[in-house]
């Protein structure tokens, strides 16, 4: 075959596209009670080149999602296992006891734990997760303690729920495996623990800016004027003293 029989050669299209060129995604999980969105518009506006996605996970799931690989970060309730990830606390959470509607916790503000002494707690985990819990307690078989978060994203009807003194609080974290740290997931922590866009520990604010050209100087060469004598004009009243100017004829 001679050259000029030769077919010019064109890209396969079923070729794959290396990792190293697909686009940057990040995906974070959270539990029940985390209310992301503040974190998700201040990404967008300070990474809008890096799609965020993000769901909820259950509690028993919250370490599973980093572990399988389905999230890069992971709202979590501690305490945890840290095996292997990066874990940053972030905030407390205010326990709540939910009763069925019409118990005698409905007439305060908030009860004491040692006042339920006598009461009978449900234990949310056997019960299959705070969802559940909820709906037995409103048939009556007993009262949980959540984060108050919790009861409010759940807003279950035929319960009442009243702030809870003397039981510990919890708290939720952030964590992702520390093997898989990047700028990308070093971004979304500062964003997530409040630091400003202009902030020097954030990867964004660390890449170089371009310079600005000099504006140019549109005024031309500075012209000097020549210097000037100054002249003044005589003082008509120097030598004088008072009264001595002549008075008018009337």
């Amino acid at each position: 075959m001679s050259a000029a029989d030769e077919k010019p050669q064109t890209p396969d299209e079923t070729a794959v596209v290396p990792a190293e060129a697909a686009v940057r995604e990040l995906r974070f999980a959270y539990v029940a009670g985390v209310t992301p969105g503040k974190w998700i518009r201040r990404w967008e506006e300070r990474m809008p080149d890096v799609p965020l996605t993000s769901f909820m996970s259950d509690d028993g799931a919250q370490l599973a999602v980093l572990r399988d690989g389905s999230a890069d970060l992971s709202f979590v309730r501690l305490p945890v296992e840290r095996e292997g990830l990066s874990v940053i606390p972030l905030y407390e959470e205010q326990p709540v006891v939910v009763a069925p509607k019409g118990h005698e916790i409905s007439v305060f503000e908030e009860v004491d734990l040692a006042d339920l002494s006598k009461e009978t707690f449900l234990d949310v985990d056997e019960l299959g997760g705070s969802a559940m819990a909820l709906q037995i307690v409103a048939s009556g078989a007993g009262l949980v303690i959540l984060p108050m978060s919790v009861a409010r994203h759940f807003n279950v009807k035929d319960t009442v729920a009243r702030k809870l003194t003397g039981a510990p609080a919890t708290e939720i974290a952030v964590a992702w495996r520390s093997d898989a740290t990047d700028e990308v997931i070093e971004e979304f922590i500062g964003i997530v623990r409040g630091r400003t866009a202009a902030s020097s520990r954030q990867p964004s604010a660390q890449q170089e800016k371009p310079k600005r050209e000099p504006k140019p100087d549109r005024r031309g060469p500075a012209v000097k004027k020549p210097k000037v004598a100054q002249r003044y004009a005589p003082n008509p009243d120097k030598g004088r003293g008072k009264g001595s100017r002549k008075k008018g004829k009337r």
